[in-house]
């Protein structure tokens, strides 16, 4: 774990819970894409750094879950490097707070302020055109969290954060955390037409193809939003919904499950009533859930 990979002349990947990308962008700077998931990365990637002579210029942030932004404030301290953020992962990067309670509909108690949901804040940037070294492109991955970029190299190395969930996490956890179905579902189409010298994803093997799994997950959406459509046969609130996706998935519900698969199911639930799939009814102060 914590290994620098080398995909080209110029840029790395480290190998991590959350991959982080690494671009050599003179002799001596270098830049990062996302900081992995806590100080404890953060002092890890130092190192690596230092072993090499390199200085780090900047990082990068894909998007501001604290998986991927979690080394930020130790390495911004450490070297001075400056912080980017697309659109309102910004918002998130500087006050990592609103993960959790955006999560939970609310102030999140104690059970859901850690690091796991919530990074330390960083002093982060909008991210703009003009704040990217030559030859490193954004591409806008939206979907999977607010305004989730991606990064293609100069030398044609692209970085695609979540919006791939590898086959064995599919296979293991079944549902994947979406805030925005439908902007997920064209973000996987546009994937799945890319062509790159290498594609890194955060959460499965670098690989030069990634058509084939892009394919896997969209196929793995219309598969969990059919299972919620049959479950709303008969009206259901909410927590009925979410109880039945754990049950047949063989989900263990934990504080944190319930909040990122609730969300997700939430989201599900949202574009499903936007495609007139499912419509709403209120009986005894309850919301429910049923088929349109």
């Amino acid at each position: 774990m914590f290994e620098l990979i080398q995909v080209t002349d110029r840029a790395y990947y480290i190998e991590s819970p959350a991959k982080i990308g690494l671009v050599q962008l003179g002799e001596k700077d270098v830049c990062l894409i996302d900081s992995g998931n806590d100080k404890d990365a953060g002092r890890r990637i130092r190192k690596l750094l230092d072993e090499r002579g390199w200085r780090l210029t900047a990082i990068y942030n894909t998007h501001s879950n604290a998986d991927h932004i979690g080394g930020n404030r130790y390495l911004q301290g450490q070297t001075g490097c400056r912080v980017f953020a697309p659109g309102a992962e910004c918002a998130f990067t500087r006050r990592p707070e609103l993960e959790p309670a955006f999560l939970y509909g609310g102030y999140p108690c104690r059970d859901l302020r850690h690091k796991f949901l919530m990074a330390q804040e960083s002093d982060a940037e909008s991210l703009t055109a003009d704040a990217l070294p030559e030859g490193l492109e954004a591409l806008e991955l939206p979907g999977h969290f607010f305004d989730m970029v991606g990064y293609r190299t100069a030398d044609d190395v692209v970085f695609l954060a979540d919006c791939l969930s590898s086959r064995e996490t599919l296979e293991k956890y079944q549902v994947s955390f979406i805030y925005d179905v439908a902007a997920y579902l064209r973000t996987l189409e546009m994937v799945k037409g890319l062509s790159a010298r290498m594609f890194v994803p955060a959460h499965a093997p670098a690989a030069e193809d990634v058509s084939e799994l892009a394919q896997l997950n969209i196929d793995k959406v219309h598969e969990i939003a059919e299972k919620i459509v049959g479950l709303c046969a008969e009206p259901r609130p909410f927590e009925g919904v979410l109880q039945r996706v754990f049950a047949d998935y063989g989900l263990r519900m934990t504080f944190e499950q319930h909040v990122l698969v609730g969300s997700t199911v939430r989201s599900y639930l949202s574009w499903l009533r936007d495609a007139g799939r499912l419509e709403v009814e209120f009986e005894d102060n309850v919301l429910l859930w049923r088929q349109a």
